[in-house]
């Protein structure tokens, strides 16, 4: 069996790919949760009325925490709520908001897209799923019309043109005739709905899900590190994989191999993968793995945080370590750069909500993330030699990265503040010995963040020691970074910036980070010239070759400023996102957001929408896609200010720092 789509109407439905055409194949599946009470006899009139309605079984269980005695209880989630309500919340319930169809696989011990007898942790597995990429002209949240559209099955291309009906018409038969498994669909979440509706309107029958349903995932507007985000809903068809192509981070990052992977990991679709966000898989990594294991998994969170002092809490409540740079240009610069930092510690040091107070056992989140961690180590090496296994290694790469900031989720399955606090606490004694070890061999540390360290001097030997000293200290893997010149920038009051650098590395090409080129607000025509700057700095190989090539420099930025009066509208659209939708004061986010209601469209809390400002001074700005000008004095200070990075090089060497 190879199943590629599965979810839970009555029965749980499983897509299977093995033999020949896809086929359903049928379960019947009562799903139970557990129920502990810490004094069972004083909810026995409770407990006679369950087992008057509900089969009812006496039984222990595991916990991370250990077995519990209780009872397993066959009836929906919301009997479980009205438990929790009658008991005043003293309840302790487990396997109560699990998906059903993740459940019944992960008890069988099946998984998505694989085989029996295949290691989920195998980065070698076949996808033997037909695919059609499928694409809409238009943006369709200022386009309600489905015009031309373009079909895609291997090297075959067909353009359907015609009126709406015709168009949606040819689309079907197509699909119908070709029936592939994936439809790879860019803004596929918003066409599909439309199009299903729209199916209807015309009489057509419809064939995007082979069995004429979809099942609905609603719009949402959340907060996530104190931004507002914004999810869109989505129409899911059944038998058939969706991939929004250009609203799925999984599908960016990885690819279909990378959306696949994680539906292996995690015991969900390939549908529900690739509309996941990292922190979501690796929580149902976490859910999918207790399950396998009979762990039950609570259904509230009970263990959050302990009681302490504030003395503790103040002690304990500390990030990572950053060191603060000098700002100014250095030559022969190294980095280097823990792999996996965060989730290494977790398993190095066996960190879990149930041992991070003491205790000798294997902890649960430890064991779980050990085998994730091997898999990244391992496409991290594979994708040196081969670029099929880099989409592999991102997905892994955010999955870990998340899985230390649910460590200190309050709703997380299987987080706890504690965990969190011991990480960050271990990350920081092991920069400061890593900065120690580097200072013994004469190095001089330059700046570090968190995870990683610039040094300066010493040759190639002394670099390869303290690669060598630190791995062993640390008991972590590393990677070293030769750069010939690398500049570290200010902030406005003069002190070094941590997270705004650039610089050459000795291989080759530039690494760039918190600048203006890679910020996603920033305009097209600024972002190009920047980068046009950074390229043009990329071929000098030394502070000397900087120099020399900085009156070239200057007149790529001249440039840009000459035409920037002639410039297309197009080129000056900035995205950013929206956080509320009424705003007391008149700024530009209040002026977007009435841009597009002018527009008749729809916006929603966390929803990124792009805008051109034709006047500055009044906050007057056009919708993209509406604007014919825009305010070259504003653009005009946006490209001097991507220019004074750069050139802040310049000035440093001018100065007679370099």
């Amino acid at each position: 069996m190879w199943i590629f789509d599965s979810y839970h109407r009555g029965t749980v439905e499983l897509w299977d790919r093995d033999r020949g055409s896809a086929r359903p194949l049928t379960f019947r599946y009562s799903p139970s949760f557990c129920l502990h009470l810490e004094d069972p006899h004083a909810h026995w009139e409770m407990m006679e009325g369950l087992e008057g309605r509900f089969r009812v079984e006496e039984r222990a269980f595991e916990t991370v925490y250990g077995p519990l005695d209780g009872y397993e209880i066959w009836a929906p989630r919301g009997v479980a709520e009205k438990i929790e309500k009658q008991t005043r919340m003293a309840a302790h319930l487990y396997n109560v908001d699990l998906r059903i169809d993740q459940r019944y696989l992960a008890e069988r011990d099946l998984f998505p897209c694989g085989r029996d007898g295949e290691s989920r942790f195998d980065p070698d597995f076949e996808i033997p799923l037909t695919s059609m990429a499928i694409e809409v002209e238009g943006d369709p949240r200022l386009s309600k019309a489905v015009g031309e559209v373009r079909v895609r099955t291997g090297r075959r291309e067909t353009v359907l043109r015609g009126a709406e009906g015709e168009i949606l018409a040819d689309l079907f038969e197509t699909v119908r005739i070709c029936d592939p498994d994936v439809l790879l669909f860019p803004d596929g979440d918003l066409w599909v709905p439309r199009m299903a509706a729209k199916a209807e309107g015309y009489g057509l029958d419809q064939s995007l899900s082979r069995t004429g349903s979809f099942r609905k995932m609603a719009a949402r507007s959340y907060w996530s590190y104190g931004k507002v985000e914004h999810k869109s809903g989505a129409s899911i068809p059944e038998g058939r994989v969706l991939i929004d192509t250009k609203n799925s981070f999984v599908y960016r990052e990885g690819g279909l191999r990378g959306v696949v992977l994680a539906s292996r990991l995690t015991g969900l679709s390939p549908n529900l993968t690739s509309r996941f966000t990292p922190g979501t898989l690796v929580s149902n990594y976490e859910v999918y793995e207790a399950l396998r294991r009979g762990i039950a998994v609570p259904f509230r969170k009970a263990d959050a945080e302990a009681q302490r002092k504030v003395g503790d809490l103040k002690a304990a409540d500390k990030g990572g370590m950053i060191f603060q740079p000098r700002p100014g240009v250095y030559e022969q610069v190294h980095e280097l750069d823990f792999t996996s930092f965060y989730p290494s510690i977790i398993v190095n040091y066996n960190l879990s909500p149930e041992t991070v107070d003491g205790g000798g056992k294997r902890g649960f989140l430890s064991s779980v993330i050990e085998p994730l961690l091997d898999l990244r180590l391992e496409t991290k090496r594979l994708k040196k030699a081969d670029p099929r296994y880099r989409g592999l290694d991102s997905v892994l790469k955010w999955m870990l990265v998340t899985c230390f900031g649910y460590t200190g989720y309050r709703n997380a399955k299987f987080g706890r503040i504690e965990v969190h606090e011991a990480i960050t606490s271990i990350s920081r004694d092991l920069l400061l010995q890593a900065k120690e070890v580097a200072e013994g061999l004469g190095l001089l540390v330059l700046h570090g963040i968190v995870d990683c360290l610039w040094v300066k001097g010493g040759d190639v030997f002394a670099v390869s020691l303290f690669k060598e000293r630190v791995e062993a200290l640390t008991d972590i893997a590393t990677e070293v970074e030769a750069y010939d010149w690398i500049a570290f920038l200010p902030l406005a009051d003069g002190f070094g910036a941590y997270n705004r650098y650039f610089g050459r590395f000795s291989s080759g090409g530039l690494k760039v980070r918190g600048v203006f080129a890679r910020r996603r607000d920033t305009p097209e025509y600024v972002r190009r010239m920047q980068t046009e700057v950074f390229e043009k700095m990329g071929v000098a190989r030394s502070i000397e070759e900087l120099r020399r090539v900085e009156g070239e420099a200057r007149e790529i930025a001249g440039r840009y400023r000459r035409g920037l009066e002639g410039a297309d509208p197009s080129e000056m659209i900035i995205r950013r996102r929206i956080s509320r939708l009424h705003y007391d004061k008149r700024c530009v986010q209040a002026s977007v957001v009435s841009a597009y209601r002018r527009k008749g469209v729809k916006l929603s809390a966390g929803m990124t929408a792009g805008y051109v400002v034709r006047d500055a001074r009044k906050w007057e700005v056009d919708a993209e896609g509406d604007a014919s000008g825009f305010d070259p004095d504003y653009y005009g200070a946006l490209l001097e200010k991507a220019w004074e990075e750069a050139a802040f090089v310049f000035g440093f060497i001018e100065d007679g720092g370099g």
